[in-house]
């Protein structure tokens, strides 16, 4: 009966454990998925298309002053298991100098120059004429290791930033306004895991051909735009775990049925030359 108590407590436990971690590695965010997690400063500037956008990495706080009408680009690197979330926060130029209200709009495109569709959030919005500011989120899909290339699934590498006005009246083009980009990620884990990965990440100017360079003195693309702690290898997920621990519970269940099934042995009643 001890046997049987021990075997039924570590299945208890390991059940337990199966249970209580899956939620929390699922949604836990990324070492880089708040602007207080030491990222360091963002750019202070914005490009004017995708070949000058500001890089920036996930949970620093990207700025730009610009007039408006103009387009403003920034570039930041997304990895395989992340569900990226682009929050644009838009200053206003004064209410007296405004003549109506202003549409803003904030894109993302991949590093094919895809734009990728929001999950959810408020990609564009209308601020009335006295609105001091207006605020934008994005959120993407998760970003996976590998696609067919006829799909538009988002993939590990960079991923750009477009802010813009779509519609204001004329007499306000020109008018200075400021602008605050943060990325922030959680971790979506073995969910979404797929068999396969790409040879290099979608950074501009990269080429597998840069693997090979890495010696130099000069980082290649892909080692300049990578995340904080790097690029992931691809082939580690959580799943890895859930496999063990599936295993483990497996293993004591068996070694549980068996103990429960086997019996105590040949019964006292029974001779021993029977």
């Amino acid at each position: 009966m001890r046997t049987v108590r021990t075997l039924t407590t570590a299945l208890l436990t390991g059940a337990a454990l199966l249970g209580v971690g899956a939620p929390a590695l699922a949604d836990s965010p990324t070492p880089s998925g708040s602007a207080s997690a030491g990222a360091g400063a963002g750019p202070t500037r914005a490009g004017t298309g995708f070949r000058d956008a500001a890089f920036f990495r996930q949970g620093q706080e990207a700025t730009a002053s610009a007039s408006t009408g103009a387009y403003l680009y920034w570039v930041f690197p997304a990895d395989t298991g992340q569900r990226p979330t682009v929050r644009a926060t838009v200053t206003l130029p004064d209410a007296a100098l405004r003549h109506g209200a202003s549409t803003w709009r904030v894109d993302v495109y991949d590093g094919l120059r895809r734009r990728q569709p929001c999950m959810y959030g408020m990609q564009s919005r209308t601020a009335a004429k006295d609105a001091a500011s207006v605020e934008l989120t994005c959120t993407l899909r998760t970003v996976r290791p590998w696609a067919e290339t006829w799909d538009e699934d988002p993939l590990p590498g960079s991923y750009f930033v477009r802010l813009t006005a779509t519609g204001l009246p004329e007499e306000d083009l020109g008018q200075s306004f400021t602008a605050r980009i943060v990325a922030v990620s959680a971790e979506k884990g073995g969910a979404y895991a797929a068999d396969g990965a790409l040879a290099a990440p979608l950074v501009p100017g990269a080429t597998t051909g840069d693997e090979s360079e890495a010696d130099t003195a000069k980082p290649s693309a892909v080692e300049a735009r990578s995340p904080e702690d790097g690029w992931s290898s691809g082939w580690w997920s959580d799943r890895w775990i859930w496999t063990a621990v599936g295993g483990l519970l497996g293993a004591l269940a068996g070694i549980g049925g068996y103990t429960l099934t086997r019996g105590s042995g040949r019964p006292s009643r029974v001779p021993p030359a029977v």
